[in-house]
């Protein structure tokens, strides 16, 4: 038998959700009793919050639980959460007898007593994914960062070939508008002046008839809230309502991501988007005519299956085209049971890594291009941690650049700026004013 820990480490991997999940999980084992792990103590129990989005996840979580044993020989009480977790369910515990505890992304809540059975010697494996939300069983929330994640909606129906989501994290729900915006006032409460709403597919979310829209006209109207953005976000999904919330909501910031994942129609079909290159196109100039300061970021693989050198060629030109302010690329990592992971074409790896480079520096040209417009603009920053210089203080634009400057004003704080130079990664800004937290 196990002893029940004490205290506990929470790592999580991947996307902004996996965020989210990790602080809810910290909340519900504080709320039993333990405590986070000083930074270089050991932990009872350690909690690896996995993704399944790149090749191999699952052996690299495998991976890190063997680095969990100590010198002496002994271990934390180890919990495998998240995607992997999913995708593996009862097979983890098999593959590896250091881990005492299997919970998915949907019985996360669940932990406090996977923990209990696990130090009573008991099987601790939980992979449902119920019609019950969770959410309901999770502790109220009691501190938050400046800028905080809200999870809106979960789960994915658009099954693109390449993407294991839909299988890990089920079909799409929505979270109650109630619920929301009881929580997105809780978060106030704890201190966040920036609210992130979060969900796979972020611009579904619908109920009793309302969109994300509805929802972010409300939130704005919470006393304390300063700001709100949200993603991950489809083309599919990208109403009417919606892009004209951009226009009419002042705290709406001027940031929307927007993956495309391709140039190439052809390559798009073979992906099962639901959108063309001209759709996206046409989306991103509706926005801009709505916004015209609009920061546009994407999604882009290289290397799916078929992909020739004209098709990443196009890919090439729709970023010059669209002139991203920032954009995330990968290459193509077959991800077992997706229906890409047996197409023919597959691409060599040097070929990847080339096509994958010449990506990288085609986005770095727009992000500069970018940052280096935004030079003069008397702007907003709000302050969200320390730098590595004295006074140094780095925040976030309402284009969500970072920005450094020198001043004495506390994380939280809103700071009324110039930004003053620019570099590909960030910029500098010079402090007019300050706002009380």
């Amino acid at each position: 038998m196990t002893s029940t820990p004490a205290s506990f480490r929470i790592k999580s991997y991947g996307c902004q959700m996996n965020v989210y999940d990790g602080e809810r999980m910290a909340e519900l084992l504080g709320d039993q009793g333990m405590s986070p792990a000083a930074d270089g103590e050991d932990a009872d129990l350690v909690v690896l919050n996995t993704c399944h989005i790149r090749e191999k996840a699952a052996e690299k979580a495998y991976s890190d639980v063997g680095r969990l044993k100590r010198e002496d020989g002994t271990r934390p009480m180890i919990a495998l959460a998240g995607c992997v977790a999913q995708a593996e369910g009862g097979e983890a515990r098999r593959r590896s007898q250091m881990i005492d505890i299997v919970v998915g992304p949907q019985a996360y809540h669940r932990l406090p007593e996977l923990v209990a059975e696990a130090a009573a010697g008991r099987r601790a494996v939980d992979t449902d994914m119920p019609a019950i939300s969770k959410f309901e069983a999770l502790p109220a929330r009691r501190r938050a960062n400046p800028s905080a994640f809200l999870t809106v909606q979960e789960g994915c129906d658009k099954f693109c070939t390449y993407c294991v989501v839909p299988y890990t994290r089920g079909a799409e729900v929505s979270r109650p508008f109630a619920d929301i915006v009881n929580e997105a006032r809780a978060l106030i409460d704890a201190g966040a002046r920036e609210i992130i709403l979060l969900g796979q597919n972020v611009n579904a979310w619908s109920d009793e008839g309302r969109g994300l829209d509805a929802l972010i006209r409300l939130l704005a109207k919470i006393d304390g809230l300063e700001r709100i953005r949200y993603t991950t976000s489809h083309p599919a999904d990208m109403t009417d309502a919606l892009i004209a919330a951009h226009g009419e909501v002042d705290k709406l910031m001027p940031y929307l991501h927007l993956p495309v994942q391709s140039g190439s129609d052809l390559i798009l079909k073979a992906m099962n988007r639901s959108h063309s290159v001209e759709s996206y196109v046409r989306i991103i100039e509706r926005v801009r005519a709505t916004r015209p300061d609009i920061a546009i970021s994407g999604d882009f693989i290289v290397g799916f299956p078929g992909e020739s050198e004209k098709d990443f060629e196009a890919t090439l030109a729709l970023v010059e085209a669209v002139g991203y302010a920032a954009a995330y690329s990968f290459k193509y990592s077959p991800r077992p049971g997706t229906p890409a992971a047996v197409m023919e074409g597959a691409i060599g790896q040097e070929v990847m890594e080339d096509r994958l480079e010449r990506l990288h520096s085609a986005i770095g040209r727009t992000q500069l291009a970018f940052n280096q417009s935004s030079v003069g603009r008397d702007t907003q920053l709000l302050i969200e941690r320390k730098g590595r210089r004295p006074r140094q203080m780095i925040g976030r634009s309402p284009w969500l650049q970072s920005v450094h400057v020198e001043t004495d004003a506390p994380i939280g704080t809103m700071l009324d700026v110039t930004l003053i130079s620019a570099g590909p990664n960030s910029l500098a800004g010079a402090v007019r004013q300050a706002r009380a937290a």
